[in-house]
Parts: structure tokens; C-alpha cells; sequence
């Protein structure tokens, strides 16, 4: 008798789970739409700034290309980032050039000199520009700020998730 009592429970318990499972995915995807439009009716945007390395001690390339701000598409469709800028807290500006960023990849910003890839750009700089305490401040074309990612009051950055 008991053990006929314990599966029916259980039973009823994953139809519950389920019948949850199933009501949640429906907001999801209705949120999922409105949250790519912002209350101005534009974009939202999908870029954030991700991972921070500003360990590069010294002046030459490989230091200078050590240090790096990643820029990551949260978003399912690639991006156009021409015109898109990275700045610093003393004013450094990067701007990127004719540079698609898939859906779901990201992109380091190297401070050095290098060729740029679809996963690696160069700011071709000779000296370093992230601090040990920064901002760094993505920037759309039209000067809209996306995200800004500070670090260092504690040794380290912090991610502001």
C-alpha cells in the first residue's frame, strides 16, 4: 500500500515539475523579445565587456599584447562593431574598425601591435593603458555607453554580472 502511495507522490511531483517547466519557457521567450528592445524602442545591446587582463609589465610587444580587454556578443546575431569604441579612464580611446563580431564569441583588445583576426584586434599602442584601478567603457557608434567594467579597488577586477 505505502510504496503505491509513494510513487503516485512522485508521480505528481514531475507532472508539477514538468507542468513548472513548461509554463516558465513560454515567459522566457516572450521576455527574451522584450528584452532586446529597449524602452525607446531601440536595440538593446547583446555586447558586454567580459574578462579584463591588465597583468603586462614592461614596454615591449608580448607585455603590451599580455594586456587586453575582451568584448563579448551575448546575443544569437553577429554584430557590425565599426565605429564602436573602448576607452580608459584617463581618456585612451580605441575605435574599432570594419570588425564583425559573431553571435555567441568575443574579441580581445590587445594594447600592442599585432594583425587582426576575427578573435584578436590590436590597439597598436607603445605603451600600456589599463591601470591597475580602470574603467574600461564600451561605446556604440553614435556614442551610446553598453557596458563599463571597473577594476583594482581590491588587486583585482570585479565583474559586475
Amino acid at each position: 500500500m505505502s510504496a503505491s502511495l509513494v510513487t503516485r507522490r512522485t508521480l505528481a511531483g514531475l507532472l508539477a515539475a514538468g507542468a513548472l517547466i513548461g509554463a516558465a519557457a513560454v515567459p522566457a521567450a516572450a521576455d527574451d523579445h522584450r528584452r532586446d528592445r529597449d524602452h525607446r524602442g531601440q536595440h538593446a545591446s547583446s555586447l558586454v565587456i567580459g574578462d579584463v587582463e591588465n597583468a603586462g609589465r614592461g614596454r615591449d610587444n608580448r607585455a603590451l599584447n599580455s594586456e587586453w580587454v575582451e568584448v563579448k556578443n551575448t546575443g544569437r546575431h553577429s554584430v557590425q562593431l565599426r565605429g564602436f569604441t573602448l576607452t580608459d579612464k584617463q581618456g585612451n580611446r580605441y575605435r574599432f574598425n570594419d570588425f564583425r563580431l559573431e553571435g555567441r564569441s568575443s574579441v580581445k583588445v590587445h594594447t600592442g601591435h599585432g594583425r587582426d583576426t576575427h578573435r584578436d584586434v590590436y590597439q597598436d599602442r607603445r605603451h600600456q593603458i589599463w591601470d591597475e584601478r580602470d574603467t574600461a567603457t564600451l561605446r556604440d557608434n553614435r556614442g551610446n555607453i553598453l557596458d563599463t567594467e571597473s577594476w583594482g579597488r581590491r588587486g583585482h577586477h570585479h565583474h559586475s554580472h
